[in-house]
């Protein structure tokens, strides 16, 4: 019995944490879909993934899920702090910037996701339209280019060309 007892505590260690709650976020909203991010000439930093994203620029989570289905990692994040989890251990960064620049070797604007994902700028920065030449229907923010065309089907696609290499995401987002 006491060895079923250490096993069952054991394994109780070995679960994931699951952060305190914190207080209700009035901008939080929750995504969740497909996310492909192509780089340029380096297959090795392209990948694709499934997502569920909840929260705001300012407090959330992300987490990143493979083609079968488990979850590949996992950032946490509040002012000052990003925390990823994954099966190699955690690792504390000071902004989504940083996360996104460590996991990808590329500046991927995070935190403008959840208001790129609703087809508009990120509030907390300057923007404007995209012109034909550019794409047409869309913004261009932060040396992204976003295309909202397809926003209805739920298809959203970024891209940077400048600093090279040029950076392609793609996102296809679930039903509501």
């Amino acid at each position: 019995m006491l060895a079923a007892v250490l096993v069952l505590a054991t394994l109780a260690g070995c679960a994931t944490v699951t952060p305190p709650a914190a207080a209700p976020d009035p901008l939080a909203r929750s995504y969740a879909g497909r996310l492909a991010v192509k780089v340029e000439g380096d297959d090795a930093r392209s990948f694709s993934a499934g997502f569920d994203l909840q929260g705001s620029d300012v407090r959330g989570q992300l987490a990143l899920i493979s083609p079968i289905g488990t979850q590949v990692g996992r950032a946490v994040w509040q002012p000052g702090s990003v925390l990823w989890q994954s099966a190699d251990g955690e690792r504390r960064f000071d902004n989504l910037d940083a996360l996104a620049e460590d996991m990808l070797g590329e500046a991927v604007p995070l935190a403008a996701l959840f208001d790129w994902m609703a087809g508009r700028p990120w509030q907390a920065m300057p923007s404007r339209p995209l012109s034909d030449t550019e794409g047409g229907t869309g913004f261009r923010q932060l040396g992204w280019n976003v295309q909202t065309a397809r926003i209805s089907d739920g298809v959203i696609v970024a891209q940077r060309r400048l600093p090279a290499p040029t950076l392609t995401v793609r996102i296809k987002l679930d039903p509501p």
